[in-house]
């Protein structure tokens, strides 16, 4: 055990591109933080996705031990029980949970998944995913009464409806969200004496998917001297204040890191994933929608349907196999078969000019170190993720340049940032990224407490020690993982279809 402090600051699609490079010169405190220690891209989950992004960050579990794929999850084999995650469906201990039996207490705020909120040795807000605040959603509960007196009258937990076309309205309501979030932070963190404190800020996130066009150069809706083209870039600019503010809180045994769960990029376009099907004879439906409609499972007719997919950032989908689905209909022998045809074709994917888009296709057996719960049957990041895909049918195409669930520039990106301010190890290839499951071994390794034997990442703050005091068969299979199957079978997907596409 030690008598270290750690902060940890986590900027929700905080992107590489522009924190390390394009707007470093315009971020002292964070440039000064980069410059004193450590700062590389993280690489994110499969999909990089929020949920489950931050909890494995948190537990050092990939999204497949976590059993969630996503922020809506298949209940069973039936064709529409989907239900949403939540604090109650983790099942592996969180940072916080380590902390608090080591008698380390923690001030956890906004940290996405853990509404309902859980007893800690310190105090929780939950984040986004409360439903509103007449739910209890801090830990403990009198806090709640406490935190909306601090935050100007009205704690902010999330700006609603953040897909929207008053631009001017969202602008307001992210800047207010965040403000007040990080007034509330700083008031509790002075109040009592915390070993690892850590906030999760959602407006970047709301930023990118609400002005990306305004400010990226090679999206197709950006115009030169809009009236938001700096948006995005003043509230980097903002945060990195409302940072240096917090900075003044801590004391010299206090270490900062600051970390995204994932990055973002252009969003091209939509594939509608069930027209895909339809037009390729995976999906079939009773009636052809007139005008664009959300799938709903009443319109298929299971009878003949192979495969449906659903929406999002990221495409999953679903197949209709014998003996596991209510009618399905492709044989369990075939099912491989089927399944890998289908991924064939979805790797060719075309855009509206007839080019190849990139599209990267996972088996989640493949990816994830274990598999638990129901995963989808392949997981798509179409074009390498700069097309989201669009679940509606009746479209009368498979490309949508306008989202179908309003409106939204960005997409997520596979890396992250990852900054501390204490120098780190480099990891096993020069110059590339760390993972996300390396940031829980980090952190208890950091408080002088034994990493567990199961978590899949390793601590940073040493070459290799800790690998070294677990078993050698089990170091070696350790490192493998750590080394990211996934990014691996990213890169190796992604070489496939670059190949395919020249």
């Amino acid at each position: 055990m030690n008598d270290r402090k750690l902060l940890v600051l986590g900027l929700d699609c905080a992107t590489p591109q522009l924190v390390f490079d394009e707007w470093k010169d315009d971020l002292p405190t964070i440039r000064e933080i980069m410059d004193k220690g450590t700062h590389r891209p993280l690489f994110s989950t499969i999909p990089p996705i929020t949920v489950p992004a931050w909890m494995a960050m948190m537990t050092s579990k990939d999204g497949g031990q976590l059993g969630m794929y996503g922020f809506r999850n298949r209940k069973d084999y039936s064709y529409d029980a989907l239900y949403t995650v939540n604090a109650n469906n983790v099942q592996h201990k969180t940072l916080w949970n380590h902390l608090s039996r080591a008698r380390k207490s923690s001030l956890v705020f906004g940290v996405p998944l853990t509404y309902p909120p859980k007893p800690l040795n310190g105090m929780m807000v939950c984040s986004f995913l409360t439903p509103d605040k007449s739910a209890q959603f801090t830990f403990p509960d009198e806090v709640k009464a406490e935190l909306d007196e601090v935050a100007d009258g009205d704690y902010i937990i999330d700006v609603k409806n953040f897909r929207t076309d008053d631009k001017d309205w969202l602008l307001k309501q992210i800047y207010t969200m965040t403000e007040r979030r990080w007034k509330a932070f700083r008031h509790f963190y002075r109040k009592d004496d915390y070993d690892y404190a850590m906030l999760v800020e959602m407006g970047i996130d709301r930023i990118h998917h609400g002005f990306w066009r305004y400010m990226d150069k090679s999206h197709r809706l950006y115009e030169a001297g809009n009236q938001y083209e700096h948006a995005i870039h003043d509230y980097y600019v903002y945060l990195d204040g409302e940072i240096a503010k917090t900075l003044e809180l801590i004391d010299d045994d206090t270490e900062v890191m600051i970390v995204s769960d994932h990055g973002a990029k252009t969003m091209v376009g939509a594939i509608c994933i069930n027209e895909w099907l339809l037009a390729e004879d995976y999906l079939t439906l009773k009636e052809q929608p007139s005008e664009p409609t959300k799938l709903t499972s009443d319109m298929i007719d299971w009878s003949q349907a192979k495969a449906w997919g659903e929406g999002g950032y990221y495409s999953r989908i679903f197949m209709n196999v014998q003996g596991r689905e209510p009618a399905g209909i492709i044989p369990q022998d075939q099912y491989r078969v089927v399944r890998e045809e289908l991924a064939e074709k979805l790797r060719h994917i075309r855009d509206e000019k007839g080019g190849e888009i990139g599209t990267v296709v996972y088996h989640p057996e493949f990816v994830y170190e274990e598999i638990v719960n129901i995963p989808p049957d392949l997981i798509v990041h179409l074009g390498s993720l700069d097309w989201r895909s669009a679940g509606s049918v009746g479209t009368g195409t498979i490309h949508l340049f306008e989202n179908d669930t309003g409106p939204d520039d960005a997409n997520h990106a596979l890396e992250g940032i990852f900054i501390m301010s204490m120098e780190l190890r480099e990891p096993v290839a020069h110059k590339s990224p760390y993972s996300i499951f390396d940031i829980a071994p980090t952190v208890l390794d950091y408080f002088g407490i034994d990493v567990p034997r199961d978590m899949i990442g390793e601590s940073l703050l040493s070459d290799g020690q800790w690998l070294l005091r677990q078993p050698r068969e089990l170091a070696e299979g350790l490192r493998e993982i750590t080394l990211d199957r996934g990014k691996r079978a990213y890169e190796h997907d992604l070489d496939l279809a670059r190949r395919r596409a020249e």
